[in-house]
């Protein structure tokens, strides 16, 4: 099996589905372009469940079509540059062939790599000529479709342009993205494909900006609270233009975010101080709510019906899924629209800049973020434990589903507690982020059943014949689903420290 080597250096930026691609004729070395090629890829991506090469910025993927379709291996080599590893596709379709599988050993042991992504891009090229009329990079225009496929499943749709360096020197990268960003392109929020389709953040894309100011021995609480709130009001205003599919869901996840860290940090405040904010951000997240639920569990039951038998009844099956739920989104999107646009989302703006340059915190919020921010871990780490208990207690049933629901709340507030904390408290803190993350995403595809059980039930109730016995065979999948998350709730819940978070994360417990 050949194998081949070579570096890439590449930017990528962010763009609308409907922002018109500019003409880079005449931009320093360019003097000329030429459409090159349209066409389609498909690329499946493997890593281990827990995501091993991501965060170590390396990629594996098997693609489809374009002219370099094979198996790739991409490794950071620099600042916008990585080496990338090419075998042909060969007969290898769901294993990872084992040359690839021997470069990452070091990273991800003896674990097994699974399919963790598919990814489905449109892409057109443009390349950028010299003089000469020899290739200096190429400005590919992609649109794409992606599908996280470890759960909770997710489906994204958006549009990124990406320019590489064919012959061309680095500086041209600085002299084009002026001109593309001018055009209404925006710098990429992540640094990969995978990145987001996986809505995780790839460390090769650098630290995020509100951890970069912070020092695990000068910084207060107030400052990292400060910065968390700081970065998350930015994407909030980085993405309320667009309201489109991923937008939203960005949009609803900073504001869950803040909601969450000022109620992990209350104690910091005087009482009664953010109260009325809070409630603002969770206005929020409800307005955008129906649109990104809807989006959501069509994506979902579409995976669904694609697996159930061909003919009539499952056509019936999703043209009416597809209808009812495209009305849903409608009905949601105008209402998210409606709440960005209006008087009321600038007020929360501007409360939420007002709590990060002069809020109302005790005296306690002056000391060292090392000091403080143990404690409210383990405030969090003790709700947590006690939601759990009562929901082993709560009868089969309703009881049971709503008190999962309220653990995984309370993992959500813990995750984004000690990802605040994990600049200044360090690689405790991040395990613990990630260990309660593993909870929240059990539990969230618990929640997720709970709520397509309901729709399904719903449909199966307003509909005759074969629609409703269809409804049916997927409400029974979706009750094995269930069964399965739970399962993944309980091999999680073992791998969080049992008490004593607070000294966990200090290292001396």
């Amino acid at each position: 099996m050949s194998e081949s080597r070579q570096e890439e250096v590449e930017r990528k930026f962010a763009v609308d589905p409907d922002t018109d691609l500019p003409d880079l004729g005449g931009v320093d070395a360019v003097a000329g372009t030429r459409a090159s090629s349209a066409g389609e890829l498909v690329a499946v991506y493997f890593d281990t469940r827990e995501l091993d090469l991501l965060r170590h910025g390396v990629t594996v993927r098997r693609r489809v079509g374009g002219t370099d379709e094979g198996w790739h291996l991409k490794e950071p080599s620099g600042p916008e540059a990585r080496i990338e590893t090419r075998l042909p596709l060969g007969r290898a379709v769901h294993t990872v062939p084992k040359p690839l599988r021997d470069r990452v050993e070091e990273i991800i042991g003896n674990r097994r790599m699974h399919p963790v992504a598919r990814v489905c891009t449109h892409r057109s090229e443009v390349l950028l000529l010299d003089a000469e009329g020899d290739a200096l990079a190429v400005l590919s225009d992609d649109d794409v479709r992606a599908e996280r496929l470890l759960e909770p499943t997710l489906s994204q749709h958006w549009r990124e342009w990406e320019v590489e360096l064919i012959d061309g020197p680095r500086a041209l990268l600085d002299g084009v993205e002026p001109v593309l960003l001018g055009a209404g392109a925006r710098p990429a929020g992540v640094s990969s494909k995978l990145a987001r389709a996986l809505a995780a953040e790839s460390p090769a894309a650098g630290p995020a900006p509100w951890r970069a100011g912070l020092r695990p021995r000068r910084s207060s609480a107030r400052d990292v609270l400060a910065a968390y709130l700081a970065e998350h009001l930015r994407v909030l205003r980085e993405h309320d233009a667009g309201l489109r599919g991923e937008t939203v869901h960005k949009l609803r996840i900073a504001a869950r975010r803040m909601r969450s860290a000022l109620t992990s940090y209350l104690p910091l405040f005087e009482p009664g101080a953010v109260d009325a904010l809070c409630e603002e951000l969770r206005w929020l997240g409800l307005a955008l709510g129906e649109a990104r639920d809807a989006e959501v569990l069509r994506a979902h039951l579409d995976a669904m019906t694609a697996d159930e038998p061909d003919g009539p009844a499952t056509d019936a099956l999703r043209e009416r899924i597809r209808r009812d739920l495209e009305e849903s989104h409608r009905i949601g999107h105008e209402a998210s629209v409606e709440a960005v646009g209006s008087e009321r989302y600038q007020q929360l703006l501007r409360s939420v800049e007002a709590v990060i340059e002069s809020p109302a915190l005790r005296r306690g919020a002056s000391k060292p973020a090392r000091k403080v921010l143990p404690d409210l871990l383990e405030r969090d780490a003790r709700r947590l434990r006690r939601a759990a208990s009562a929901a082993q207690r709560a009868d089969p049933g309703t009881a049971h589903q709503q008190g999962l629901h309220e653990v995984r709340k309370k993992a959500k507030r813990l995750r984004y507690a000690a990802e605040s904390a994990a600049p200044v408290l360090g690689k405790r803190a991040r395990r613990l982020s990630r260990r309660a993350k593993a909870l929240q995403d059990a539990l969230g595809a618990h929640q997720d059943t709970v709520t397509s059980r309901a729709w399904l039930e719903g449909l199966a109730g307003r509909t005759p014949g074969q629609v409703a016995f269809g409804a049916g065979r997927l409400h029974r999948r979706e009750e094995e689903r269930a069964r399965a998350s739970e399962a993944d709730f309980e091999r999680a819940w073992r791998r969080l420290p049992r008490k004593h978070d607070d000294l966990w994360v200090r290292g001396s417990g």
